[in-house]
Formats: C-alpha cells, structure tokens, sequence
C-alpha cells in the first residue's frame, strides 16, 4: 500500500500496492535478454539448440522487423517468472481466458461472502474489471479467450450497460482499440470509484492472500486501469454526529467528482448507498426528446410549407420550416429513448395541428434566453387570476395548455371550470341563460388534484379542435375520475390506490397520467385501461407530487419521507434517488430540455438536480414555511418560478452558479454554512435597505431575480405557456378581523 491515510471526511485518490517485482521481463528496447551462460567456442560442435536460444533468436529478428506486437507478446509468453534469479515454481502459470475468468470469478465469490453492508460498494467493482479483462484479452492476441469471456458474463451487464455492451462487442481485434472510441475512452483514462477504507482494505487483504489464485490478476488490473478513492464512513455517512456537526444541517455530500469514467455514463453515486436493494451500477439516462412518428413528421412538414406559403415571415425572422429544422438538427441523437418503451396511440389530424401549434409559439415567443447583466433579470411577466367568496374550500387549480380554461377543485367535493376570459362556456338553451362556468359533481370526497389534457391554441378555425378534450380529478375518495370538456360528464373512474390520492399529473403526450397517494406509492394510468399499467413502490411516507419527463421515459415522485425519486416508466424500477430536503417534498418539475429537475418543500428550500450525475446543482431559499405549492419552467429551461403558502410568486434564475460559503459574524460566532450569497429583498426583487426586514425576506439566495407580493391571496398554482407569459392562480383569504 501506498499513499497516506485521508483524514475524516476528506477524499483521497489511494494507489493500490505496486504488487510483486515483474516476473523477470527486460526493458523493452528491442534487444534480446543477456544471458549468463559462456557461448560455446567457435567450431566446437553442440547439439540441439534449446528452446529458449530459439526464442531469442525469433524474438530478435521480430525485433528488427519491427513486429514490437508480436515480440512482447512472445517475450511474454517465453520468459519464465523470477524473484532475485529463482523461479517461482508455486506461482500461477495461466494466461489469457483462463486467467481472466478466474479473477473475475475470484471477486464474484468474494462479493457473495462479503457482509452485506459492503456489498453495494463493492459490486461497483465488476464493470470496469470486465471491461478491461476483456480489453487486456483482446490487446494481448487473446481473440478466442476475449469472445469466450465477454459471451459468458455480458447478460451480468447488459441491463445497466446496454449501449457499451453493445459497442464493445464489435471490439475483438487490437486495431480496434485504436479505432473504436469507446475503447480508446476506457483505455486512456482510469476509472474512478469511490469506497470507504473498510471494504477496500479488506477486498486488498483478500487479494493478496490469494495471489496465485486470481488475486494477482485483480491487483494487476485495479492498479492499472483503476482510480479507487477512499473516503473515512464515519466522517460521511449521513447518519453520523460528525458529518452533522461539520454540515451544521442534516445534509450528506459526495465527494465532487463524478465516479466511471469522466464524461461518459453517469449515474446516481447514491443509490447503493440510500437503497440497499437498488443495483449500485451506474445506469445511463436517454434524457432526448422523444422521437415523433416519421409520418406526423412529414405531415407536419408540409402544414408548415403550406403556413409560410399564406403567412410570409417578417424581414428577420426564420420561418416556420426553418424553425422546425433547426429545432430537430439541436436534439441529440444519442439519448433519445425508442417509441417502442413508450408506445403512442396513431397520431391524428389533431395531433399535427398541435405540433404545428407549438412551433409557432416557440418561434414567437417572448426569449428569456439571456443571463443577467448588471444584476438585472429577464423581464418576466405575471397574469394573476385570483378567487373570490370561497371561504378556504379551493385545494389546487389547473390551467388549460390553450389558456382558455382554468380549473379549481373544492373541498366540498365538485369541480368548478370557468373561462378565463369570461366568455360563456356553455350555449344557451331554453332554460339557462349561457355561463361562464360549470360544475362538475361525481366524487365523494374533497378534491385534491386537477388536470388538463395537453391542447394548444387551434392555429386553423377550420381544422380539428386542438383544445383540452378531458379534465383528471383525483380525490380523497380514492379515486381518479377523467371528465368529458364537450358533454361535461365523467367518462370513468380509475380505482386502485388504497387512501386518498394527492397529486396527479398528464403525460406530455396525453394518453398517460401519473397518481402519488397516501398509500405510499404512485401508479402509471393510460386512459384506455381501467388497471393501472405500473405501480412505483419504494418511498417510506406519502408520495404528495408527482411529474412526468418530458420525453415521457421517467416519471418523479416527490414524498413526504423528504426524498424525490426517478422512475423508469416502463420498467418501474428506481434509478435516482434525490436526498437533500429538509421538510415535505410538495412540489416538483422537470425542465423541458429533460437535464434539471426542481424539486420543492415546505420549509421554503427550492432544490435543482441535474439529472445526468444525479447531483444537486444548487439551492435556493425566499420562499418562507408552509410549503411551495407549485413550480414551473420556461421554455429555454433558463428561468423557474414558483408560488406557494407565502402568498408570493417568485421568479429564479436557474442558470446562475452559487458556491458554498462560509461566514463568520464578527464576534467570532459559528460558522454559518449556506447554498449561495445572502441578501435581503423587496416585493420589487431590489435589495431592501431599510432597518426593519420582513422575516420570511430574511434569507434569500442571490439567484432570486424577482418576487411579485399578492394581497392575502396564496397562491396555489404557477405556469409558464409556450409564450414563457406566466399565469397564476390563487384564493383570496382575508385574516379574520378580531
């Protein structure tokens, strides 16, 4: 061993031993080993030559040929292993597959009889020492044993890897290693994975007693090709007094780095470490959009041809066929999850009025592309509708994609839907006079939750209606109940969910929408089905939020247990876990370039997750207790805004980088430690300068751009549109006069 021991809660990158002196191979310089025998006189007569002056003299001419390959790998091969001139007769004499896999099944049994507290730290052994086992195979002419060891064990991998499995079983030849980029990534660079000194020191004990069994192989390989750093448990796990005390709040951090290889295939380095029973490999995302049908493709191609044809776009401005273009040529091709994980019902002729729809919004929308200058934000506008006489009985609000309707759920256990407009939603008839409002009765408990289906703005009178066809509700009466917009009549209830359901939300697509419940669980719905298609169990409290990717691949759940979690649609399995909160996850929401996820709570913290490493990017703090109600994004992915109990929308810059500082009062008082700079702000977003501070202004982060205050109004919901106009929705609550 090498190196010197970290100190509590410091990472340290630790050479693994230098293992035993090489077995006896000279310095590669093109000339043969010398010998120390006295050649034979000349003309004397001598009998057969040996095997090893025949090695000599081919490893001789190979090296004046310049075949340098094929010399190391003979040199290899014929030189017998030595320590101080003595052969070591005891040590092991396999090569090739042989080797390879009883070294790799050395550390899979060694795993197996390891505690189980070790095990997730010590699985995320086994990809990078399969990886270059095969790697070593294929560089050292071992084609055969390099097929035969990557056949038997790539199933072990294929469900975490698949797309590195898949491009390095196209490597089986040396030339390949200096062609195929995967290959060449792993081989110039060193993995790197974190461990605590307790495993890793007894995984190198283990080793070295078995050295000619495999553990010379393994050693062989970690000191190689791998870049294990320790980290001191007792100064990092969560739990301890000391990683509390040195935090001064109930956080747990990581080292910064990322673990793998830099840059390629990141995962969640928490997950084995919070969820004993999740795989502790690192699993890649496919964060793309999704990928629309080839046919709604062209057919949306040619409504646009035909829209720039009759509407001629203004000096300057690209075209509707441009921008449409331009958007698909920016989406990555590498990521984009396939259509056949989440299938689509046909698209239809609405379905190409929609996405015509929003390329001209997109076009035409107000840009908050641009950063701060001179400490002053994007201007961002805000549409308050705010309710009057409900005595405390609206639970959530919903906003319809076209922006015509605006949905409340009652405490009393009916929907109402208005206009937002005030126009009449309902046509005359002979007994009613037309209303700018309907009710909608059917379930038996307060509504918790509403939902639009996804509409646009019918950019074609005369085409098919592109409106909101259906409005969710879900309640405390266990049921979700999916509502007819044209008759204005339940259509169906969805029942499975064991208590009350808090939280429900559309796909991106329609067709889907997500429920989180009391029970502890959230479910996977497709309008068509009377069963749930998936049920996501793991969390240990209420799953109060839940959002959906924007790619329709992942789901997030956010819960009281305070964690947030990613979800595989489709598979249901658990692949991030967001630990950080430090009261009630109640809002989350996912950026529309599918890389950042915000997540909110009750004590006022807004967190963003980059989703790709499965770190927190940063947090954000203004808001004041009592919960965060709802967030949302604006088109870039550049601005967030969120509203909650405060009776306050806030706007954010999720751009901005806040370090973590620690300051010192002047009296020498604790270290403080905080997300970013703190300032003090007004309802106008300028900093307050006046004696006398409102105490929920009292510690808002610098990347807060504005805050608009209402008049005891909180506000329940808050909604960018394809235009990045904000729209939001609260309840007039006066304090009761005493």
């Amino acid at each position: 061993m090498s190196g010197p021991l970290p100190g509590p809660g410091a990472g340290r990158a630790m050479s693994v031993g230098n293992g035993p002196p090489s077995a006896g191979l000279p310095p590669h310089n093109g000339m043969p080993p010398q010998q120390n025998t006295v050649p034979p006189p000349a003309g004397s007569s001598t009998g057969p030559q040996s095997q090893q002056n025949l090695n000599q003299i081919v490893l001789e001419y190979l090296s004046k040929k310049g075949y340098v390959r094929t010399e190391a790998m003979l040199r290899k091969e014929s030189e017998p292993a030595v320590t101080n001139g003595t052969s070591l007769g005891g040590q092991s004499t396999d090569q090739g597959g042989t080797k390879a896999t009883k070294a790799f099944e050395l550390l899979r049994k060694y795993m197996d009889d390891i505690l189980d507290v070790y095990k997730p730290e010590l699985r995320k052994l086994l990809w990078p020492v399969f990886v270059y086992s095969y790697l070593d195979l294929v560089r050292e002419y071992f084609t055969k044993d390099a097929e035969a060891f990557f056949a038997k064990y790539r199933n072990t991998f294929e469900r975490d890897h698949p797309q590195d499995v898949n491009t390095l079983s196209a490597v089986r030849l040396p030339p390949h290693l200096m062609t195929d980029t995967l290959a060449k990534l792993y081989l110039d660079n060193k993995y790197r994975v974190t461990m605590t000194l307790m495993p890793f020191y007894n995984l190198i004990q283990f080793l070295e007693s078995k050295m000619f069994e495999g553990g010379q192989a393994l050693i062989d390989v970690i000191r190689d090709h791998l870049n294990i750093v320790t980290v001191d448990r007792t100064a990092t796990t969560e739990r301890s007094i000391a990683a509390i005390l040195a935090s001064g709040q109930d956080e747990d951090e990581l080292p910064a780095e990322d673990e793998g290889i830099p840059g390629h295939n990141p995962g969640h380095p928490l997950t084995s470490r919070h969820d004993p029973e999740a795989d502790a490999s690192r699993i890649r995302l496919a964060l793309g959009p999704y990928p629309l049908d080839q046919d709604l493709q062209d057919d949306v191609r040619a409504t646009l041809q035909d829209e720039d044809a009759k509407n001629a776009p203004r000096p300057g401005q690209p075209s509707l066929l441009d921008e449409y273009d331009a958007r698909i040529k920016r989406e990555p091709t590498d990521d984009v999850p396939s259509r056949d994980l989440i299938p689509l019902p046909p698209s239809l002729a609405r379905d190409v009025s929609m996405e015509v729809q929003k390329v001209v919004e997109h076009r035409d929308r107000y840009r908050l592309e641009g950063t701060r200058t001179g400490g002053v934000g994007p201007g961002v506008s805000v549409t308050m509708y705010t309710f009057h006489n409900t005595y405390d009985s609206i639970n959530c609000i919903d906003f319809s994609g076209d922006n015509k309707l605006v949905a409340a759920g009652m405490a009393e256990s009916y929907i109402r839907v208005w206009s937002m407009d005030g126009s009449a939603i309902t046509p005359p008839s002979d007994n009613a006079q037309p209303a700018s409002s309907r009710r909608l009765v059917g379930h038996s408990g307060p509504i918790n939750a509403v939902a639009f289906s996804p509409a646009t703005i019918n950019p074609d009178p005369k085409g098919p209606p592109t409106s909101s066809q259906y409005l969710l509700s879900a309640s405390e009466d266990k049921s979700v109940r999916l509502w007819s917009l044209d008759i204005w009549q339940c259509l169906v209830a969805y029942r499975g969910h064991d208590n009350p359901i808090w939280d429900l939300q559309w796909g991106p697509y329609g067709h889907y929408f997500l429920t989180g419940s009391n029970d502890r669980t959230a479910r996977l719905w497709a309008t068509d089905h009377i069963e749930p298609l998936r049920i996501y169990v793991g969390h240990e409290n209420d799953v109060d939020c839940v959002a959906f990717h924007p790619n329709n691949l992942y789901v997030f759940t956010g819960s009281c247990d305070r964690t947030v979690r990613m979800w595989h649609t489709s598979g249901g399995n658990c692949l991030r876990l967001f630990t950080g909160h430090t009261g009630n996850v109640t809002s989350i929401a996912c950026s529309p370039d599918g890389r950042t996820l915000a997540s909110a709570d009750d004590m006022g913290n807004i967190i963003l997750w980059t989703l790709e490493t499965g770190r927190r990017k940063k947090r954000m703090r203004g808001h004041g207790k009592g919960g965060i109600w709802s967030l949302s994004w604006s088109v870039e992915s550049t601005i967030l805004v969120s509203c909650g109990a405060d009776q306050t929308v806030r706007v954010w810059d999720a751009i901005q980088e806040t370090t973590e500082s620690t300051s010192k009062a002047a009296d020498g008082a604790a270290a403080a430690k905080a997300d970013g700079a703190l300032t003090t702000k007004g309802a106008s977003g300028a900093p307050v300068t006046g004696a006398k501070k409102n105490a929920k202004e009292s510690g808002v982060t610098a990347d807060q751009i504005s805050v608009f205050q209402t008049k005891e109004s909180p506000v329940y919901k808050v909604q960018f549109t394809r235009m990045n106009l904000v729209l939001a929705g609260g309840a007039y609550l006066p304090r009761p006069t005493r």
